[in-house]
């Protein structure tokens, strides 16, 4: 897990491919640690900049944009006077205010959401549970449709932009910048029927077809492994290439999400996927069972 860096390694570094998500969040840890290094309070901070302690908070932990004066003032109060490391550190701050390739799609998507796909993004790995169905960046377009259906009720425009919206974050499965995919799947969402037998052998085929990718790991969890299923419901770990992004647990609930980035909390869940890939099946294993799969449907 990364550690980041000291306050006087200087402005953290962030690629071009890094989304404005992870950008917000590399800002806001760089300003709280020269907040804490000079020794200010929330309290000072956000009575300089006319606003709340919430809002400090908020900055700090990259729930919300930035205004390039606010972080202007609050480098001068702690003290940060380095012309190129302020200039640097506005860069990051203006970057992370661009919209993301999915901001079209926002109207669909409530907020927690939009910033799971923003970290999505920027991840360099990406670990996955899913007792349930087969994971949003392997799903085939009529399976997605299916799943998507079965949540709350939306017009046909709707389900087609959610739709349109889960197939295009799948292209960073593919291409140079791509992360490292690790699935475990339980063996219960292949073979629980979603839309048409069609649909079904679809995405099976398409499962078979993804697991050839090199940066991509299946695995399936079968059902007589229910010792190491009992534990709890889907989560993904994200892990970043930037030493200033802390590793995230991402827990999604029906009308909410949980992001947490403790150490403890995420060493728990490491622990818990790394049981999950002892249990599961092996990668060759997996495809021999999800190729036999496509006969039940």
């Amino acid at each position: 897990m990364g550690t980041g860096d000291s306050v006087t390694g200087g402005v953290p570094s962030a690629d071009s491919s890094t989304g404005p998500i992870a950008l917000r969040i590399l800002v806001g840890t760089h300003l709280k640690r020269l907040r804490e290094a000079a020794g200010v309070t929330r309290a000072v901070a956000a009575d300089l900049l006319r606003g709340s302690e919430a809002k400090i908070s908020r900055m700090e932990s990259g729930r919300v944009g930035f205004k390039q004066r606010d972080v202007a003032d609050l480098l001068t109060l702690y003290g940060q006077t380095d012309e190129s490391e302020r200039a640097e550190l506005l860069a990051l701050a203006k970057r992370a205010g661009e919209p993301g390739w999915w901001q079209p799609f926002s109207d669909t998507m409530p907020e927690w959401f939009s910033t799971y796909v923003g970290l999505e993004q920027a991840a360099a790995t990406i670990r996955t549970y899913e007792p349930q169905f087969v994971p949003g960046l392997l799903q085939t377009e009529g399976y997605a449709r299916a799943v998507i259906e079965l949540g709350r009720p939306a017009p046909a425009e709707e389900i087609d932009r959610r739709v349109a919206l889960r197939m295009g974050r799948q292209h960073i499965l593919e291409g140079p910048s791509a992360p490292e995919y690790w699935a475990v799947i339980d063996e219960a969402a292949l073979r629980r029927p979603m839309g048409s037998d069609q649909a079904m052998r679809d995405q099976l085929e398409h499962l078979l077809k993804v697991a050839e990718l090199p940066n991509v790991t299946l695995q399936v969890l079968p059902f007589n492994q229910s010792g190491a299923a009992a534990t709890g419901g889907p989560f993904i770990l994200l892990r970043f290439a930037d030493a200033d992004l802390p590793d995230i647990v991402y827990l999604e609930q029906l009308t909410s999400a949980l992001y947490l980035d403790k150490r403890a909390d995420v060493e728990t869940y490491l622990v818990l996927i790394d049981r999950l890939a002892a249990a599961a099946l092996t990668p060759r294993r997996t495809q021999a069972m999800i190729a036999s799969l496509r006969g039940m449907f």
